[in-house]
């Protein structure tokens, strides 16, 4: 199989001819009701230009069916290839502007990471943060993670997911929109190394709850954390008590600016650390 590469033009949210500086960039169409919110459509001239000059390093061009983001039928990205090497490789669903992904693939040269996001700007952000750090170990693929992740990868491939901050969809009627349910969990489980680690944040209370019910539903992880409240007041807010769950905070976890906004309103962050069953 060949290298997946970067085609200029075709991802990179390119302004065509004749366009001013912040030219409106399309939504894709989708083939699903999606999981996350497709949040702005306009991006600066410096992002198009950290595109346009790097991107055919860090940016992955997935072969996708037509009208759709989701890959075509066979096809796997060959990890080893991508890289040019086999390391520990850590999957990021919803990288956001690339703080986490950055950091970690600057704290760790030893582990490849790719990112799953399908916010453009934030993929050129990122492409600048990586570009100025100087990490080479990050690639990224603008793509709806829960279309394509057991699609990219092969079963028992990936060693860790991480899923921080993903969209709350805070209103009831939106629940069923929400990323982490229990169909999603088997799809995670199936791509993961056995052992491998699901790891998994939010300052949204409930979605904490459902996550850790998800995961703890699912006969293909495992808890190591059970019981473990995630803060003294969860045994008197929590709709389960005293149940707990939660890990503590993941020291590999920076903090970005979806942690901060909830925490200027003084909500709780809660992480999951979970472990695929053998």
């Amino acid at each position: 199989m060949s290298k997946p590469g970067y085609v200029p033009g075709a991802t990179s949210g390119q302004p065509p001819e004749g366009a001013g500086e912040h030219p409106q960039v399309g939504p894709r169409p989708l083939a699903r009701t999606r999981s996350f919110t497709r949040r702005g459509g306009r991006m600066p001239e410096r992002h198009h230009r950290a595109l346009s000059d790097n991107g055919e390093q860090y940016v992955l061009d997935v072969p996708r069916k037509p009208g759709t983001t989701e890959p075509v039928d066979g096809f796997r990205l060959d990890i080893a290839e991508v890289f040019g090497r086999r390391a520990k490789l850590v999957v990021e669903i919803g990288s956001g502007a690339g703080d986490q992904i950055v950091h970690a693939a600057l704290e760790h040269p030893e582990t490849d990471f790719i990112a799953l996001e399908v916010w453009r700007p934030g993929i050129a952000q990122t492409i600048s943060k990586a570009v100025h750090a100087g990490v080479t170990n990050v690639r990224l693929i603008e793509i709806d993670a829960s279309e394509a992740l057991d699609r990219l990868f092969a079963p028992g491939s990936v060693d860790e997911v991480w899923t921080f901050f993903p969209d709350p969809w805070p209103k009831t009627k939106h629940h069923k929109r929400r990323l982490v349910q229990l169909g999603f969990a088997d799809v995670v489980a199936g791509v993961l190394v056995p052992g491998g680690t699901w790891r998994l944040a939010t300052d949204w209370a409930d979605y904490a709850w459902h996550m850790r019910d998800v995961v703890e539903a699912s006969p293909r992880f495992t808890n190591p954390w059970t019981g473990r409240l995630a803060d003294a007041g969860d045994a008197h807010v929590d709709p389960e008590g005293a149940r707990g769950g939660f890990a503590p905070r993941f020291e590999g976890r920076t903090t970005t600016r979806f942690e901060t906004k909830g925490l200027k309103v003084e909500r709780i962050v809660r992480d999951l650390e979970v472990k695929r069953a053998n």
